[in-house]
Parts: structure tokens; sequence; C-alpha cells
């Protein structure tokens, strides 16, 4: 099976001390993919070293929570990182007002400013959306997007906005929440869209699956997310397995 991490920090500190063997347990479980995220300019380029380091790639965007820091040139700085062969997305870009660390005014700038780089570079979007889908949704469907637009991270609400999200051309980026016992709304969620428009992610060193909750999440337990896919779409994990790394090929590769 090739199991692909759409989403992960393998830079953050958290997973430094043994990064080394958490690249090889990815890799023993028969990871092919991953992508990893930067959250601001100097975290990018944090983010697309460690891709380069171990043969993946990476994502180069300003998070919402960064937003009210980014530096004036911004959009200069992340057009030079995004020119590498290895970056394949801009992201994670979006809106957060669950904790609002920055004013709604500058995320909605941003995020406007980085959805019109991506599509001018032909690069898709990995979006960030907490307490902001309406919002988001308006940004998105009123702006021209990439092509493929790119995938809607760590998605949370339900089948109503899936559906959406999934008619604007968005894949649903599908994590260890899945495998909560009280999230039936994700798995709903899942049940409606289907494996053809969704992909995986860990949000590494975040959200670990229900297995390891308390713990650091890391690539590898993409398999426990599969399997909880599999289960509630009741098709085989093999199938969802080569599915998911079909549409990364069709969004990233």
């Amino acid at each position: 099976m090739k199991i692909v991490d759409t989403h992960a920090h393998i830079h953050f500190p958290r997973c430094r001390n043994d990064l080394e063997d958490i690249i090889k347990r990815f890799k023993e479980n028969g990871g092919v993919f991953l992508l990893n995220i930067g959250v601001d300019i100097e975290d990018s380029k944090k983010a697309l070293e460690y891709a380069k380091r171990f043969g993946f790639y990476a994502a180069v965007g300003i998070h919402p929570h960064e937003t009210k820091d980014a530096p004036q040139d911004f959009l200069q700085k992340l057009m030079e990182l995004a020119n590498d062969e290895n970056v394949r997305a801009i992201g994670e870009i979006g809106l957060d007002y669950y904790r609002n660390l920055s004013p709604k005014e500058i995320q909605k700038e941003l995020f406007q400013s980085q959805i019109d780089l991506a599509t001018a570079l032909g690069k898709p979007i990995v979006v960030h959306i907490r307490d902001a889908y309406e919002d988001a949704y308006e940004i998105l469907k009123n702006s021209e997007l990439p092509d493929p637009p790119g995938v809607i991270h760590a998605f949370s609400a339900n089948s109503e906005w899936a559906l959406k999200f999934v008619k604007l051309g968005f894949f649903l980026g599908i994590g260890g929440p899945v495998t909560y016992p009280k999230n039936d709304r994700l798995r709903e969620a899942v049940r409606v869209v289907g494996v053809d428009n969704i992909l995986t992610e860990t949000d590494c060193p975040y959200l670990p699956p229900q297995k390891f909750r308390g713990r650091r999440n890391e690539p590898s337990y993409i398999r426990f997310i599969l399997e909880k896919i599999a289960e509630v779409l009741q098709i085989p994990i093999e199938e969802v397995a080569e599915r998911i790394y079909k549409n990364v090929q069709e969004v990233f590769l």
C-alpha cells in the first residue's frame, strides 16, 4: 500500500529529536509522499529544507495566526520560495476565528492575496479554516482558484459544508479526528463525499488518531486513518489507499 501524508510539520521542535526514526517508520509503513507545511516566511524556509532533506515536498505560506506579523514583501518572499521544484502548494493559508491571534480583516486580506499568488503560480492551496467556514467559503467561491484548487486542511464541518467545498473542486483533508469516538459528523462527511474527494493527513505533531491521543502524532499513523475511512465507506483499505494516492497525483504531482 502507498501511504500519503498531505499535511505534516516534521520540522517542528517536537519531531526533531528522533526525526530520522519518524521518517524511517513512515517509509517502512508504505510512505511515499509527504507534504511538509510552512506557517510563516522563516518557517516555510525550514519546511522546505526538511522536505528536501528527506526527499519529500513542501508548501509555503502564512498561517492566519501569523498574518499580523507578515513582512511587507511577503508575497515576493513566498514567490521566491515557491520557485523551488519541491514546493508543490501555497499553504497553510486561511482564516482562524477560534483563537483570533490576528485581526480578522488582516487574515482575510492575506488569505486573498495568497490565493491570488497561488493561482498566478499555478500551484494548489492548503486551506486552514477554524470557526470561519462562512467567510472562507465566500472568499474561495468569489476567487479565481488554481486548477485543481487544493485541499481544505483538517476539515471539521458537516456534510453540507463538505459538499460545498467539493463542488468548488477542493479535496477534504482527513486526519486523526475521524477516529475519535464522538466524531460522527466527520465520518458522515467522509461517507457523503466518498474517497474520490479525500486526502489523508496527520497534521503531525498534532491531532493523533484515537489510539495515540495525548501523544505526539507522526506520519506513520496514516494507516489508522485509512482503516477508519475504509470502515466508514465499507471498501477495502487497499482500495482507499490507492485512490487517495491518485488524488495526491492529481493535486500535487
